[in-house]
């Protein structure tokens, strides 16, 4: 008997975690948790398992009540200009100042694209949804960044921003107890030598990776140290005159960019 297309059951199959996350205000670790602590139900059946993969049909619930797809739930993102001597975390052991005593309260559950070091500056993007900020962490997209460095660029450090180099120990120019020792650095996507002197050489780059202290561990290996890192741009969103310490909305045509890159990943993971 030939099946009636137009009775076709559609439906998305994801993982149980991701369906809360984005249907609800846990994020996927907590979702992970509530999920092994036996509160949520697929179907009417308690379930424990993580890999758990439910359809965006199924009836889950979390204790009594009943998590629904919201197709059309609205995301926020933001643009911050971090200034240096602030930590991307949400809080601190040794009450050092984070990003969020530089928010407003408002924006106090949002959770940032990546990081950028104490001791670095510039665009950090942050978002209300869990998914939007793993879609563009995760991502290749372009990062730009300006670099003060302190000493010559050299032709053997130009050959390694075009051609890329793997690093046993690049520990130098990382944080002091760090578990990553070897690294591999891809080639530049571009770069700007604008002064190159014997006390300091400043110059821009443009990169689609966001490693672990990527730049500072790079340019580590030549033996310069990097005295001013400042991120200017994120996939086509920019500082421009953002000051210092303060936070603006994406404009419309940067909402517009984003969700046709979103809508290309999801694509991609179909």
């Amino acid at each position: 008997m030939k099946k009636d297309l137009d009775k076709k059951e559609i439906y998305e199959i994801v993982r149980l975690n991701k369906f809360i996350s984005h249907n609800s205000n846990y994020s996927r670790r907590e979702a992970d948790k509530i999920i092994a602590d036996g509160l949520v139900r697929v179907n009417n059946k308690v379930v424990t398992d993580l890999a758990t993969k439910v359809k965006t049909t199924d009836k889950v619930e979390i204790g009594k009540k009943i998590v629904k797809e919201d197709k059309n739930r609205m995301y926020t993102v933001i643009v911050y200009n971090k200034p240096k001597g602030e930590l991307v975390t949400k809080s601190d052991p040794q009450g050092r100042k984070t990003i969020y005593d530089g928010l407003e309260a408002k924006y106090k559950h949002f959770l940032s694209v990546g990081r950028l070091d104490y001791a670095s500056e510039g665009l950090l993007l942050l978002s209300d949804s869990v998914d939007v900020v793993n879609a563009l962490m995760h991502s290749n997209l372009e990062r730009v960044y300006k670099v003060k460095v302190n000493g010559f660029i050299t032709p053997s450090v130009e050959e390694a921003m075009q051609h890329g180099i793997a690093i046993e120990d690049a520990r130098k120019g990382a944080f002091a107890k760090t578990a990553i020792k070897s690294m591999t650095f891809a080639p530049f996507l571009a770069y700007d030598i604008q002064t190159n002197g014997e006390k300091f050489s400043k110059l821009k780059v443009v990169i689609s990776e966001g490693k672990n202290r990527e730049l500072r561990r790079f340019f580590a290996h030549f033996n310069l140290d990097v005295m001013d890192l400042k991120r200017v741009e994120y996939g086509g969103i920019s500082l421009n005159n953002l000051p210092t310490g303060k936070s603006r909305f994406l404009t419309k045509e940067e909402y517009k960019n984003l969700r046709i890159f979103l809508n290309e990943e999801n694509d991609r993971s179909i």
